[in-house]
């Protein structure tokens, strides 16, 4: 199993999925993580001058080319089954879920602690925290 968690730095779960410019990529073995590796991702900081102004009553990640941006902001990670953020956009979340990865959105503060939680079946999934 491979699980994914946005980060700045490898080692703190960054609270925006579309802002983070990096994945931690864990592979899982029998319980435990047997690798690492990080990978980039694309982000608001690709897509900066292609922003568009949500109309009136627009949900956040639904405009005419969220899913284009979606996709490749989820290239990187098509091997993986579960990708943990601090937030991110209903979009994202949904187009994630279209992929059959699944999408945790907690308030544990490092990747470590939360792919552990995880593993134990005790992440905290706040949906709250999407926008």
């Amino acid at each position: 199993m491979k699980i994914a968690a946005i980060t700045e730095d490898g080692i703190a779960i960054s609270q925006h999925f579309g802002r983070a410019p990096l994945y931690l990529v864990a592979t899982v073995e029998g319980g435990k993580i047997v690798s690492k590796e990080t990978r980039d991702k694309t982000g608001h900081h690709t897509f900066a001058a292609h922003h568009t102004q949500l109309a009136p009553g627009e949900r956040h990640g639904y405009d005419a080319g969220a899913q284009v941006r979606h996709t490749s902001m989820m290239e990187n990670i098509a091997d993986c089954q579960v990708l943990i953020a601090g937030g991110m956009g209903w979009g994202a979340y949904e187009s994630l879920k279209s992929r059959n990865i699944q999408a945790i959105v907690t308030d544990v503060g490092t990747i470590d602690e939360a792919i552990k939680l995880y593993l134990e079946d005790r992440l905290p999934n706040l949906m709250e925290r999407l926008h």
